[in-house]
């Protein structure tokens, strides 16, 4: 057993069995999840209300909920914001940033076999036609927005961010 999943195991006691499809489902098996991630990593929300606006409408009660099992299992941190004391921001861990490629081919599966619509598609198609070597460059940015500069791995490179071209993207859909 590694350091990770003795970590996930101890924040629960009930876990089914020990495969690592199971141990994962535990954590992102259930409906909104994901969709929080989705929410921090790809438009870059950051507080409780930012996340509450998303578009499928989740509940007050609901995303509290979550919050609190992706602080628990360590995928976010939370810290209280300096511009306004009743305010918390999200911040993403090493763990929750190395997501990035399995939301990135859970998107493109479903831009390939389900009636994506087009504004939802646009920064997935980026991450997709960049393919790996995107998904790292954005993981890099993830990593310095949320964990600060000297968490990069590889220099910036010159011209637009992979978040930008997405923002971009998606942007672009909404004028047609």
């Amino acid at each position: 057993m590694n350091a990770t999943s003795m970590e996930v195991g101890a924040v629960r006691k009930d876990m089914r069995s020990g495969c690592p499809i199971n141990l994962s489902l535990e954590i992102f098996g259930d409906r909104w999840t994901l969709l929080v991630l989705r929410d921090i990593i790809f438009t870059g929300a950051r507080h409780f209300r930012e996340l509450l606006a998303g578009p499928e409408r989740i509940s007050s009660n609901i995303l509290a909920d979550r919050l609190t099992v992706l602080v628990d299992h360590g995928l976010l941190t939370k810290a209280d914001d300096p511009s306004h004391k009743q305010k918390v921001t999200y911040s993403l861990t090493e763990q929750a940033i190395e997501l990035v490629p399995v939301l990135a081919q859970l998107s493109a599966w479903g831009i390939r076999h389900l009636p994506v619509e087009e504004e939802y598609a646009a920064r997935s198609e980026v991450l997709a036609a960049g393919g790996p070597p995107a998904w790292e460059t954005f993981m890099d940015e993830l990593r310095e927005a949320h964990l600060g500069p000297r968490a990069r791995r590889q220099p910036a490179p010159n011209g637009p961010t992979v978040g930008e071209q997405m923002q971009a993207a998606y942007e672009s859909t909404l004028h047609r």
